[in-house]
């Protein structure tokens, strides 16, 4: 599965700008990507964040991410990159510094979540392990 990381590496310096009917347009390779995921049987939604002071959803796909449950998993998805980072800080030490999160997976005995920081994005992607 491609993940938001490898789709963010090179020099290219796109961002989410907004289009002509002020909705805010993806680079490609990320709009490919939301594509793929949704089109995986497995997969029962992603959901795209923003990074920044206040966490806001950028696109969700799946009924699980919706209304106010979908601003449960923002907060919680924000909460969890935000302690391991820290985390990762506290343990490396002076001469890791500036060790970050590459991707993440947490697995329950139902689902799967898998998270993807990306400078300019958390994408977090719910996915049932036994389908």
């Amino acid at each position: 599965m491609t993940t938001l990381a490898s789709t963010s590496s090179g020099p290219s310096t796109s961002t989410t700008t907004p289009s002509t009917d002020g909705h805010a347009t993806m680079p490609a390779e990320l709009e490919q990507t939301l594509s793929m995921l949704s089109a995986h049987r497995s997969v029962l939604g992603y959901i795209l964040l923003s990074r920044g002071e206040q966490v806001s959803i950028i696109r969700h796909s799946g009924v699980v991410f919706e209304g106010d449950q979908g601003k449960k998993y923002a907060a919680v998805i924000r909460g969890i990159v935000d302690s391991v980072q820290a985390g990762l800080e506290e343990v490396s030490g002076e001469e890791n510094e500036g060790d970050s999160i590459r991707f993440m997976r947490i697995r329950t005995k139902r689902h799967e979540l898998m998270i993807s920081p990306d400078h300019r994005y958390l994408l977090a992607v719910l996915h049932d392990p036994a389908t």
